[in-house]
């Protein structure tokens, strides 16, 4: 408060005329007297507020810049939208494993899974493939989704011998470049989630072609499940059920005889 009376009383003639005027304002006011009464220290206080307001300015909000792709006299190309660095990496792009993000060994696909692949691993290559796969190849990998069936171009069969053969790299290259009909799914499936898409693809081929040796003894095929309601595309289906028998209840016969 001391350094603000210092500058009204000081030779700036700005601020004399500023206190002068506001003197007589207050003298020629009674509600302006009464807030002098109040206390000198409040005016001080409207005046170092005013001088403070007089500071903002919208700078910051309308500095120069260039618009996205915009061009530019000041480089020699004329493009505003400058190419890296040479010789420097983005945070986040170094990407020295170069197999897991291209699935390529030198010019050929490889045959391995860049890490060890879990439960986990299959369960989201699953559901990724569900959402991004399966409307074309389908939830069998058979290439006859929804979208084929209203016409668009089909898919191959997961399971025709060229693709059961093929490497786990090919599946990650065709998903991160493209083929034929299919854009490149890079920019919207993260590549270990690629790898996890792969992951299950080679699952879902041995599913399809599996012998009784690779069942382990159990029923081939599996019978499929029974529902008590099948469920539509807004509900789901309702399963049976567990037979009294295979919970070693009384049977349907045993509860009939202690009805009657």
């Amino acid at each position: 408060m001391a350094a603000l009376r210092q500058i009204m009383t000081s030779g700036w003639p700005a601020l004399r005329v500023l206190r002068t005027v506001g003197n007589k304002s207050i003298a020629g006011c009674p509600a302006l007297r009464g807030f002098r009464r109040v206390g000198g220290k409040s005016l001080y206080v409207l005046l170092l507020g005013l001088l403070a307001l007089a500071g903002c300015r919208q700078d910051m909000h309308d500095q120069p810049r260039f618009k996205p792709l915009a061009k530019s006299d000041f480089y020699p190309d004329l493009r505003s939208a400058r190419q890296p660095v040479d010789g420097t990496v983005a945070r986040g792009e170094l990407r020295e494993d170069t197999y897991f993000y291209t699935g390529k060994m030198g010019d050929f696909p490889g045959d391995y899974m860049p890490f060890k692949t879990t439960q986990a691993d299959l369960d989201r290559g699953h559901e990724r493939f569900d959402i991004y796969c399966a409307p074309c190849h389908s939830r069998t990998g058979d290439g006859n989704g929804m979208i084929p069936q209203r016409g668009f171009r089909h898919p191959p069969s997961y399971h025709e011998e060229r693709l059961r053969k093929a490497a786990l790299g090919y599946f990650f290259q065709v998903m991160t470049e493209g083929f034929g009909a299919m854009p490149d799914y890079a920019s919207q499936i993260p590549p270990r989630d690629r790898w996890c898409i792969v992951a299950y693809i080679r699952a879902l081929q041995l599913s399809q072609n599996a012998t009784a040796a690779d069942a382990g003894g159990q029923q081939l095929p599996t019978p499929a499940p029974q529902f008590e309601e099948p469920g539509s595309g807004a509900t789901p289906a309702v399963p049976l059920p567990p037979s009294p028998a295979a919970e070693g209840t009384e049977t349907p016969k045993e509860t009939g005889e202690r009805q009657r």
